[in-house]
């Protein structure tokens, strides 16, 4: 059974990266795309709510059950790093609610609100062993609930490295959209 301090430790090091980064996008320009196909900040952090929210779901439904034997192949996967890297780009599995997009204030309690809640989803099984419960990531392949918490945090320190991105690249779209 995973150390729980670490993983909240990587929760809280993941928020704070992310919200670092949030901070250089200035408050005019926070629903504004670097180029036509990329994401804004607003739509990552809707996105970062989505998934998280997701997953937390998801543990909850599935601990309601006695935990199903995953078969051997099967619980082979690609390594936790790999979600925390922009070398490869992923069309995200669950497309962005325009519900969600508002004020970048807004957003971001949202997102606090959001881990808050997966935070106390960790108190409320911290009695328990989640290993032997699982489930399949579309990409990387099956994590127990433990995993997936620390997924959680590598997938928003790779948004973070986004968001990072897109603060360098809006002022030169803004300025090459007033000439």
């Amino acid at each position: 059974m995973p150390k729980l301090d670490s993983l909240r430790a990587k929760l809280f090091t993941a928020q704070s990266r992310f919200l670092t980064a949030a901070d250089s996008i200035p408050f005019d320009l926070w629903q504004t795309s670097p180029s036509p196909n990329a994401w804004c900040a607003a739509e990552i952090v809707a996105h970062l709510c989505q998934i998280e929210s997701s997953i937390i779901a998801n543990s909850n439904r599935i601990l309601r059950h006695p935990p199903r034997p995953v078969p051997l192949l099967k619980r082979f996967r690609l390594p936790l790093f790999l979600a925390e890297y922009r070398v490869r780009r992923f069309r995200s599995p669950l497309p962005v609610d325009p519900s969600l997009l508002a004020e970048k204030d807004a957003m971001l309690a949202a997102l606090c609100t959001v881990r808050e809640r997966t935070l106390a989803f960790l108190d409320e099984t911290k009695s328990r062993n989640l290993a032997p419960y699982c489930f399949p990531h579309p990409f990387l392949g099956m994590f127990n609930l433990y995993a997936w918490v620390e997924l959680v945090a590598c997938h928003q320190l790779r948004h973070a490295k986004q968001v990072h991105e897109i603060a360098t690249l809006i002022p030169k779209h803004v300025v090459t959209s007033q000439k």
